[in-house]
């Protein structure tokens, strides 16, 4: 998939969240879209298992999922704007969407449903 055929960003940051982020990813993955999506993710330093499954998930969808693995927490040095210096600015789609890692989407049409309003 060539990164200017992405449509929409879905920007994911994490920390701590290994009994959520699964669930988070799934419902990512499992959206129907009729354009290609990417999946950022930004963990900052997780201390639990976070990092092992987003890894798990990045080896079955490389070409989708682009984690960042951060060895030292960077929310405890500049305190905000996480997500616009490490996802945001990695951007490729059009359009961004967001979800934090210890959330989830039920609908499987989210993102279709949400492009088709937009681009009419």
């Amino acid at each position: 998939m060539d990164s200017e055929d992405i449509y929409v960003s879905i920007t994911c940051i994490t920390y701590n969240y290994g009994n959520f982020i699964r669930d988070a990813l799934e419902s990512f993955l499992m959206q129907k879209t009729n354009f290609p999506f990417e999946i950022l993710i930004h963990d900052d330093a997780s201390t639990d298992h976070t990092q092992e499954i987003i890894k798990e998930y990045e080896k079955k969808y490389p070409d989708i999922i682009k984690p960042i693995y951060q060895k030292e927490n960077q929310l405890s040095k500049i305190k905000s704007g996480i997500m616009f210096i490490y996802n945001f600015s990695r951007a490729k789609g059009k359009y961004i969407a967001y979800c934090e890692g210890d959330d989830y989407w039920l609908d499987p049409y989210k993102l279709q449903k949400q492009v088709d309003f937009l681009d009419s």
